[in-house]
């Protein structure tokens, strides 16, 4: 059985987040444990009609973000690795610079000492060199950055599609292959 932790922080995106734990929970071979910010659980009541039950509901553990006592704090919890979606970039500076001020950050710098896969699903626009020598530092550390770009070959009709496109990167970071998604098959 694959565990993956998943991190939401208050970056806008939350609509991310809740796809992926929605993915995740229907592959009965995959646990996910989820920690939320305090202003994710804004995000979530302003951007979206779920409630913070629901989006708890989608995993199989949730830890509150200032719980630096929980299993995803230590190394010896094993995992197949974390995913931040959406990445605010207060978190990605509290990560690349090893400052663990609160579960998010410290379970980031754990998967990172551990060596485990990292994604980071980075949510801010325009980038300023700050974001992208933080960034570029986690990346140089092995965490990969998979930012919501939408692609337009699959024609999306939707936001759902193009929030679908977006989870299938991040799940394909992990080797974990979603059914329904549509794949560049060539031209």
């Amino acid at each position: 059985m694959k565990k993956i932790v998943t991190g939401v922080t208050g970056a806008s995106g939350t609509i991310y987040a809740l796809d992926l734990l929605k993915k995740l929970q229907a592959m009965p071979d995959v646990e996910t444990h989820l920690v939320m910010s305090a202003w994710a659980k804004q995000n979530l009541a302003l951007e979206t009609d779920a409630t913070l039950a629901d989006i708890k509901s989608l995993a199989d553990v949730v830890y509150s973000d200032r719980d630096q006592g929980a299993a995803i704090a230590s190394g010896s919890f094993l995992s197949d690795g974390m995913i931040i979606v959406p990445a605010s970039m207060k978190t990605v500076a509290s990560i690349a610079y090893g400052f663990g001020e609160n579960l998010i950050a410290r379970a980031a710098d754990v998967t990172i000492k551990e060596q485990r896969k990292l994604v980071i699903v980075p949510r801010e626009t325009p980038l300023s060199v700050i974001h992208l020598e933080n960034l570029t530092k986690l990346a140089k550390l092995g965490a990969q950055i998979i930012p919501p770009i939408p692609a337009f070959y699959n024609q999306p009709q939707t936001i759902q599609d193009l929030v679908d496109h977006q989870t299938m990167k991040v799940l394909d970071a992990f080797g974990i292959a979603v059914p329904q998604a549509k794949r560049w098959e060539g031209d």
